[in-house]
């Protein structure tokens, strides 16, 4: 017997990715026509889904990421729920809700997890989408339906919070990285410059990561050496430091 959904619960996603410039967010598209109100919508908004009665948040949460991406195996975070009783005072977001799901919808508490992805794996799964997806620079959200905004908002100040002592920022680069995308991507994330030599002694010194007999290829550039992430010696440092902030 199939599961029904439940229509006072939803999970929703705040999906980042990293193209090496900038930091994105990966929305998707609500498209729908209203017939009480003659009012075609076509906006976007987070993944997300109402959960079914008899599955886990974190299951919901998974099978949302499958869906969308075709991805196994992606970092997977829950940092907060969001309850307001104005989450869906919206009559547009409410007649959507219903048509979409086929269930009267009232009050609905979300809970929110944020998910990060390499760009380029990432981009390699989105031909097989049922909903049409958009990367969408960090800065250039608009007003989202719901409270998708301060979502985002609130995902990404827990996750730049948590890069200063995890090192899951690795999870939005590729295994082998140069020390320059290594910089970037935690300038981005932390939305400041660092400077350069003592950012590379810094790297230097934390002893996890490891420089590789290769250098990049296809760049127009001078092709600069690549490093990898070494889990064994993160794990036998961390036992004497808190911080893995380079």
């Amino acid at each position: 017997m199939k599961s029904k959904l439940n229509p006072h619960i939803s999970v929703d996603i705040v999906i980042f990715g990293f193209d090496a410039k900038s930091l994105k967010v990966l929305l998707v598209e609500r498209t729908f026509h209203d017939s009480v109100r003659r009012k075609s919508i076509k906006d976007l908004k987070l993944p997300g889904s109402l959960v079914f009665e008899r599955e886990t948040l974190d299951h919901a949460a998974y099978r949302i990421l499958k869906q969308l991406t075709g991805l196994d195996q992606i970092y997977l975070d829950q940092f907060a729920v969001f309850d307001s009783p104005e989450r869906t005072k919206r009559k547009m977001d409410r007649a959507w809700l219903q048509a979409t799901t086929g269930i009267k919808i009232g009050r609905i508490i979300t809970v929110a997890y944020y998910s990060l992805i390499q760009f380029d794996r990432a981009n390699g799964q989105l031909a097989h989408l049922k909903q049409k997806a958009h990367w969408t620079e960090i800065g250039d959200i608009h007003k989202l339906p719901f409270d998708h905004n301060d979502i985002i908002d609130y995902g990404l100040e827990h996750l730049r919070e948590k890069i200063r002592s995890e090192p899951i920022a690795l999870e939005l680069l590729p295994k082998k990285f140069t020390l320059r995308q290594l910089q970037d991507l935690y300038e981005v994330l932390l939305n400041y410059d660092m400077d350069n030599r003592n950012f590379r002694k810094k790297i230097h010194r934390l002893g996890y990561f490891t420089a590789l007999n290769e250098i990049e290829k296809s760049v127009n550039h001078k092709p600069a050496r690549l490093y990898k992430f070494d889990k064994a010696k993160y794990r036998k440092i961390r036992k004497e430091s808190v911080s893995f902030l380079p």
